[in-house]
């Protein structure tokens, strides 16, 4: 016997075929005598009877959920009143000649039957399917996951072979250098001492690539960075990488425009509408308090700082910047308490508020208000108005903070994608901290050659060739225009107060490559995992990897990290220190 189709393939025009089938058993059921088996394997389930005079009949009364077996029958159209809707497969069944078990198998963790039937799976706690990955994986949910992943991979080669791109493998095993996060680091054991770093990204070698004169590169990357974890991180996750000569910033956003509308096409059969917006680093973080806002809802920042200038209210008199939000709903003091909170997490010394009820604002800081100020907002009959004043970083983060959560609260998100592009990043950045500039992006961005003359009386001021790709609320890309000049890399090395010996020392091998002529050049990196989970509409990205990390960075399925031992440690020159 061997399987002639997968059990989801089997349709009405099957009537009347002999087929084998292969796969687990999805759920198992004895109505008096008659046994019916649902058959599951990666396309669906297929309806199995077992009448009570077959050969198999005890083989098929002993078998059990999640049992591996091989079925050999007949198939015939169900009757009218049996037919399941809600099954692709619903309108036949299997009359079983024959049945094999393959493998038994013990009571899995938790029940993974009900997806595949077409109903919701129960809630069972992440910590637990992560232990139990292998039995996870076999749910509906992620079978579809991984299956719309490997869609999108396959759209994205297609996409970008068509459009002259090759695919270039970089290493895994490089040096450290500079990306904004914390490497991993890999001992050598032929240099001891000596450490190679995971990649946080191919951005040097990509680079490189288009010195050489590949003129067109991607990547279907695996990046590593020891950073914090949230729900849109892992330690381990993929890009897609890209990197383009001869080009402008313009062209990278239109091809990359194409590529995500190509992909919707592909997979979910959408066509999202082109070009997608474009705004300016400074006009998404005064309007929405965020460098990746979520246009799925309006609630826009408003700026009432001259209105409270020099007036009575002394919390806003000299501030640097008023912003304010009007609410539709009047928000209890419960509401605002906890949206104040929110706020503080952004740094915000508080959130000054007043409703408008019964034909005047109230509550809160209601008589210092202007009395000019509710028709200017648009502030009207059952609204709050919420207010947060103070350095502008720090108060349009903190509002944009509150507006997300007011967004979710009052059910303002609406359903489908909203893409956008930002741009006009600051090149630099102020790091209070350590006293001196760095980059907003990485070292290898290309400052606006308008604002060059900027860069060292007003490196504040000078605007960078880059661009993050946002879609609904998260950046799902970010790239830019590289510099191509040796001069003016070194130029930049040194404004971030890395020295000629210490650029030597940590990019040399750039420095040179820039020296035998460089293109001018750019690319962009995608999210590919934070991208799928869009598409898919997990909150997670974990549920859009096979074999992901929990929330500590741990992998429990196998229990990495793990010690190793001594003889391991030993031939790359380490030891494990005691805790003092």
């Amino acid at each position: 016997m061997r399987r002639t189709l997968y059990c989801g393939e089997l349709r009405e025009h099957h009537a009347g075929q002999t087929v084998v089938l292969e796969g687990w058993v999805n759920r198992r059921r004895n109505l008096g005598g008659l046994i019916f088996i649902d058959l599951r394997d990666r396309e669906g389930l297929a309806q199995v009877v077992v009448n009570p005079e077959a050969a198999c009949f005890s083989e098929a009364d002993r078998v059990r959920a999640e049992w591996v077996i091989r079925v050999e029958g007949s198939v015939r159209l169900r009757p009218a009143d049996q037919l399941n809707a809600k099954l692709a497969t619903g309108a036949v069944e299997v009359i079983a000649e024959r049945i094999e078990v393959l493998a038994e198998a013990k009571t899995p963790p938790f029940p993974i039957d009900a997806g595949w039937r077409g109903e919701d799976d129960p809630h069972v706690g992440e910590e637990v399917r992560l232990r139990n990955r292998v039995v996870d994986l076999r749910r509906r949910r992620l079978h579809h996951n991984l299956r719309l992943r490997h869609k999108v991979v396959a759209a994205i080669y297609r996409f970008l072979d068509a459009h002259g791109f090759i695919s270039v493998e970089t290493p895994y095993l490089t040096r450290s250098t500079p990306e904004g996060a914390r490497d991993f680091l890999v001992p050598s054991r032929l240099e001891p001492g000596h450490f190679y770093a995971l990649p946080q990204s191919p951005q040097l070698f990509k680079q490189m690539l288009m010195v050489a004169g590949y003129d067109r590169y991607f990547q279907i990357a695996r990046c590593f960075r020891d950073e914090d974890l949230r729900a849109d991180r892992q330690p381990d996750f993929t890009q897609l990488d890209m990197e383009m000569s001869f080009v402008t910033q313009e062209d990278i956003i239109a091809l990359n425009e194409e590529l995500a509308a190509f992909i919707l096409r592909e997979t979910l059969g959408q066509e999202p509408p082109l070009p997608f917006p474009r705004l300016t680093y400074t006009e998404v973080m005064n309007r929405y308090g965020s460098d990746k806002p979520d246009l799925r809802f309006g609630l826009e920042l408003q700026d009432v700082t001259e209105a409270f200038r020099g007036g009575e209210f002394r919390a806003f008199a000299g501030a640097e910047v008023v912003k304010a939000l009007v609410v539709p709903g009047l928000l209890s003091r419960r509401e605002i308490e906890a949206l104040e909170a929110t706020a503080k997490t952004k740094g915000a010394a508080g959130l000054a508020w007043a409703r408008f009820e019964n034909g005047a604002l109230s509550g809160g800081i209601a008589r210092y208000i202007p009395a000019h100020l509710p028709e200017q907002l648009g502030l009207t009959e059952g609204h709050t108005l919420l207010l947060v004043a103070g350095p502008w970083r720090k108060t349009v983060e903190s509002l944009g903070a509150v507006r997300l959560e007011l967004g979710r609260q009052l059910g303002l998100i609406e359903p489908g994608f909203k893409f956008l592009w930002v741009v006009d990043f600051p090149l630099l950045e102020w790091d209070e901290e350590a006293g001196r500039w760095t980059y907003m992006h990485h070292p290898f961005t290309s400052p606006n050659l308008e604002d060059l003359h900027l860069l060292d009386t007003d490196p504040g001021r000078v605007r960078a060739y880059a661009y993050d790709f946002v879609l609904n609320g998260s950046e799902i890309g970010g790239g830019s225009i590289r510099i191509h000049r040796r001069d003016l890399q070194e130029r930049m090395f040194a404004l971030l107060g890395i020295g000629p010996e210490e650029a030597q020392q940590k990019f040399g091998f750039l420095l040179e490559a820039l020296s035998y002529g460089a293109p001018p050049h750019g690319g962009i990196a995608w999210g590919l995992d934070r991208f799928v989970a869009h598409l898919a509409g997990e909150e997670s990205i974990r549920e859009v990897i096979a074999f992901p990390k929990n929330k500590e960075g741990k992998e429990t399925l196998t229990g990495a990290p793990a010690p190793v031992d001594e003889a391991q440690l030993a031939a790359v020159g380490l030891a494990v220190r005691s805790e003092v």
